[in-house]
């Protein structure tokens, strides 16, 4: 049996106790953290990954299609799928993997962006006394500080506070998150603490202060969720595993058993989605890791099987970082209708959510403009009133597919599970289904575990506690600096390679281009104000990146933090992987079209022209109406009753500021609401009553007319770039 060890200066008590670090560990950019995190040491023996590199995605097909029989065969490239094939091949099993769509494509890139055991579960368990529960959120805060442990480029502590508005809630609260640290124990990441009104104020001053009486604050871990994904496949794939993306599974293989005359697994017929060419893949043992599609597999397996799944949506939404403070979360515990709401720094900006409605299951979720402006209401509960909290602040919204589950052995089948399922059907299909990000290892070590029961497959225990995920082994904190000092990146882009890509960071250096200025030297940005550049588009595909859409939504985050700035990266983006995939044109205008109607459908595009349309009304003072009125005639000299691209350039150049036509013609398309090439006086003063109404901001024309008015005699040049591009 493997046995646990000393490990960085860790002294560990007796078999499966836990250990005190006592030397710098991967938390020493968090104020030398003390984690103590029990190491296997099989996770320590296991030799180096058999590729350097992950084979392209040519070579994987080459070997899913010609290798005779794989021992597992996992379909599902989520976080729990990749977790299985990782697991499994690291026990030196022969291990397949196949995904209908791109890695993390559906819930696990859109989740919630926390590694957390489960306030809300432990308080459940305490006050309903459920030991599964219990068990539930000590698994879960074992496994985030495993998931920290493994992949430090992609993850951090983040303090979370949780308001407090009456007197009697405080030591409820306290003794509460005090039970959350002591369920914890040694993998606690730091103490919770009190904050008193005028302290929580100075940390989120923002926050709500009328009737504030303090504050707790809890540590949870956060991470960048989609590349967390990738870095467990692509980690799978450098140990041996054939992993590849859009290959759909059409239908499953069977034999009859020669010893029980019974009909087995044995694999599964397979298209290739970019080609349509299709194979069999054969294996001693298929599992089924879909998340929200488990049932569509299952049914594949036995047509009367009963459905297990009961899928909620959970929609988030983006907001410029100003919301809230740069390393601080906020937790509201109780909303208007019971549920719970986050709201979080992420990648700059604030993150807000979840929602929990049933839905139907689909590849395409859609946020809805009602849980959207839910999600407003409740932020708007706990922010001060000195902030206007305005739906045109929306950058981006999603909704993700949280599978529920039953558990199908269960006398109760309509009592939804609140751990996960491993589910073995009379055929030998394994089925893992429920569970929550953070928990993805432990799941994956259960289903390989039944696997090897089921199918008497030869192999050992899990190894994958401790075994560092791609990017993680020699990443450090300060290693955006080389990367700065070697190669020339400004510091802002550094920093967000190294902790996107980790120790590989320095391979996306060496792909960028000179920039032909003084500085930065290389690297070439895709949007301003984004650290995203060209070189991540190249590296990218090496990540087995295939359509525009995987670029902007998984290996680069922009479609998730503000849709106006992917979509203005867009034909950079289709004409960098045009070039690397040899697409002709029509293949391009068509990664184009299909990644805006991704935008403008899953991201929440859709919502931002609903809150701008030729039907909107007009809301305005008779004396706000005269000001636009005037405003607009500034500009309107002929009194045409409408503005045209050569009236702006006439009203710039009168004060000495040039702009290019292709500028300009978009700063008009964004209010040319009917289209036809000019914005009349009405949708003028449409767009000043949507600003005023909070539905729209950031409107360029708006801003340029407002300014260009003010400062026609003074002369000035006009600020005209994108300010936030709210939905």
């Amino acid at each position: 049996m493997a046995f646990q060890k000393a490990v960085k200066g860790t002294i560990l008590v007796g078999g499966g106790a836990l250990a005190s670090v006592l030397g710098l560990s991967h938390f020493a950019h968090y104020r030398r953290k003390q984690v103590n995190l029990a190491y296997v040491e099989a996770a320590e023996c296991l030799s180096e990954p058999v590729n350097r590199e992950p084979p392209s995605r040519e070579a994987q097909l080459l070997t899913l299609q010609n290798t005779a029989e794989f021992d597992i065969l996992v379909i599902g490239g989520g976080a729990t799928g990749s977790g299985c094939a990782l697991d499994a091949v690291t026990r030196g099993l022969k291990t397949a993997l196949v995904e209908r769509d791109d890695f993390s494509s559906g819930t696990s890139s859109r989740s919630t962006k926390l590694i957390h055991g489960g306030v809300r579960y432990l308080q459940k368990a305490i006050m309903k006394l459920d030991i599964e529960q219990y068990r539930m959120v000590k698994e879960a805060l074992h496994e985030r500080a495993n998931l920290l442990e493994i992949a430090p480029h992609l993850s951090a502590p983040l303090p979370i506070m949780l308001p407090v508005y009456k007197w009697w809630q405080l030591p409820y609260y306290w003794v509460g998150i005090k039970l959350y640290d002591l369920v914890a124990g040694s993998n606690c990441l730091k103490s919770s603490y009190v904050l008193s009104k005028s302290r929580a104020l100075e940390h989120f001053p923002m926050l709500q202060k009328d009737k504030l009486v303090g504050a707790i604050v809890y540590y949870d871990g956060q991470h960048n969720d989609a590349r967390m994904n990738l870095a467990i496949a692509l980690t799978a794939a450098r140990y041996g595993a054939a992993t590849a993306n859009y290959m759909e599974v059409v239908s499953l293989l069977k034999k009859t058993d020669p010893h029980t005359g019974q009909e087995r697994v044995s694999g599964a017929r397979c298209k290739d989605v970019l080609t349509g060419q299709e194979f069999d893949v054969r294996a001693k043992c298929v599992i089924n890791a879909t998340g929200p599609f488990t049932d569509t597999v299952r049914k594949m397996d036995d047509k009367n099987a009963a459905a297990i799944c009961q899928p909620s949506a959970g929609v988030h939404i983006v907001m410029p970082g100003y919301y809230s403070p740069e390393s601080m979360g906020l937790l509201d515990p109780a909303t208007s209708d019971g549920r719970v709401i986050f709201f979080l720094p992420w990648q700059k900006m604030t993150i807000a959510g979840t929602t929990d409605t049933p839905t139907d299951v689909t590849h395409h979720p859609i946020p809805s403009e009602e849980d959207i402006n839910f999600i407003l209401n409740e932020v708007r509960n706990y922010l001060s009133c000195d902030v206007e909290v305005r739906r045109g602040d929306v950058l981006a919204a999603w909704s993700g597919i949280r599978p529920l589950v039953t558990d199908p052995k269960s006398a109760d089948t309509q009592s939804i599970s609140r751990n996960h399922v491993v589910d073995v059907s009379e055929s030998g299909l394994i089925t893992i289904a429920g569970g929550k990000w953070t928990t993805y290892r432990s799941m994956a070590e259960d289903t390989i575990n039944a696997a090897i029961k089921t199918h008497n497959l030869k192999a050992g225990p899990s190894r994958t506690v401790g075994l560092f995920l791609q990017g993680g082994k020699d990443w450090s904190p300060t290693l955006y600096i080389r990367l700065v000092q070697d190669y020339g990146l400004e510091s802002e882009v550094a920093q967000h390679l190294a902790a996107t890509y980790g120790d590989k960071a320095f391979e996306v250096a060496k792909m960028a281009s000179v920039t032909g200025k003084r500085w930065p030297i290389v690297g070439v940005r895709l949007v301003s104000e984004f650290p995203y550049i060209e070189a991540e588009v190249k590296y990218g595909i090496k990540e087995y990146a295939c359509t525009a859409v995987d670029m902007i939504s998984r290996r680069t985050r922009l479609a998730f933090l503000n849709v106006q700035a992917a979509e203005e990266a867009l034909p950079r983006i289709v004409e960098l992987m045009g070039r690397e995939l040899n697409w002709d044109d029509y293949k391009k205008e068509e990664e184009l079209e299909t990644a805006r109607k991704f935008l403008y459908y899953e991201m929440g595009y859709k919502s931002r022209s609903e809150q701008l349309t030729d039907r909107s009304e007009i809301s305005l003072l008779p004396s706000d109406i005269d000001r636009y009125k005037k405003r607009f005639h500034k500009f309107d000299a002929d009194q045409k009753g409408f503005i045209t691209i050569v009236d702006v350039q006439r009203v710039l150049e009168s004060i000495n500021v040039q702009m290019d036509e292709n500028t300009l013609h978009e700063i008009l398309n964004e209010v040319d609401l009917n289209k036809n090439g000019q914005v009349e006086l009405n949708e003028f003063l449409q767009l000043m009553s949507a600003i005023q109404k909070g539905r729209v901001s950031g409107s360029r024309l708006a801003i340029l007319m407002k300014t260009a008015e003010e400062n026609l005699d003074r002369r000035v040049p006009i600020p005209v770039d994108r300010s936030c591009g709210g939905l």
